[in-house]
């Protein structure tokens, strides 16, 4: 099934995708939260809804970021070798790992704002995987029972804020609409092989990142094994697994956003998105 949330009446609601058919869930769940994730009996609730006829339909949903609040959206850097290629930083030896706050989350249709002064604003689409259940110490042969599911992530990026202004990532991924998210979470049932998928984003109209996840640096149960040594990851929590080559870093003179650009971009099975680029309102 395909976990989503939209927003009718000036409030955002739950629904489900089954097939081609979008359903709401209001009054039937509360939200698609950390406490969805965290019941066990979540998703064969959703299941036995869809299968009684008794979700009303939506015909064109206006979608709102798929999870409500995540207590954490954790993202790791340099994850395909052609990126940190283009990036001129070594492949890791480890996963590296930095947050983006999670006021930066915003449904996968907003318009991605360019902070105010900002000359570097760079896109990257990427594979957003959502904790299923509490994870602590868990080894790589287990680490995939704790998937909730997956998601299509823009971890947009001011490169200044990243890279020359000292300290730690996370000023550069933390603006706010720096995280459109979605328009789904995928349940793992739905996701044959997540380390076979192919990723692509358009700028303009023009493709300029089209990579697969079998270029991870490291896969799937190796960044969650490695993630649940430092910290406990719970429910509802966003792990963006890094982008392809094709950033606007990376080319020769880079090139950034600036207002009026489109970006569209999508991975198999999860749906696309799409996101104009707009001028801060006080710049």
């Amino acid at each position: 099934m395909k976990l989503f949330r939209y927003r009718k009446d000036g409030k955002v609601w739950p629904g489900v995708s089954a097939g081609d058919t979008h359903y709401s869930l209001a009054g039937h769940v509360q939200d698609i939260d950390r406490d969805f994730f965290e019941s066990s009996d979540a998703f064969s609730k959703v299941e036995e809804l869809i299968e009684k006829g008794q979700l009303e339909v939506i015909e064109t949903p206006e979608f709102d970021a798929p999870i409500y609040r995540p207590g954490k959206i954790i993202c790791i850097g340099l994850n395909y070798r052609k990126h940190a290629e283009e990036s001129g930083m070594e492949v890791p030896k480890e996963p590296v790992i930095f947050f983006k706050a999670t006021s930066s989350l915003c449904g996968p249709n907003d318009n991605v704002v360019i902070p105010k002064g900002s000359e570097k604003s760079d896109w990257e689409v990427e594979l957003a995987v959502v904790i299923g259940k509490t994870a602590s110490y868990v080894s790589k042969e287990e680490a995939m029972d704790y998937v909730g599911g997956y998601a299509l992530h823009n971890d947009v990026s001011e490169r200044a804020y990243q890279l020359e202004r000292g300290g730690q990532w996370v000023k550069g991924k933390s603006c706010d609409t720096f995280a459109p998210l979605g328009p789904y979470i995928v349940s793992t049932d739905e996701v044959a092989d997540p380390h076979n998928l192919n990723l692509w984003l358009k700028l303009n109209g023009e493709k300029i990142q089209d990579g697969y996840t079998s270029d991870f640096v490291f896969d799937i149960p190796t960044v969650i094994s490695y993630l649940s040594e430092f910290m406990t990851l719970e429910p509802g929590d966003v792990i963006s697994t890094g982008t392809p080559a094709g950033v606007g870093l990376g080319f020769d003179p880079p090139v950034y956003l600036k207002p009026g650009d489109v970006m569209e971009l999508g991975i198999d099975g999860l749906g696309t998105s799409k996101q104009t680029a707009v001028a801060h309102p006080d710049a």
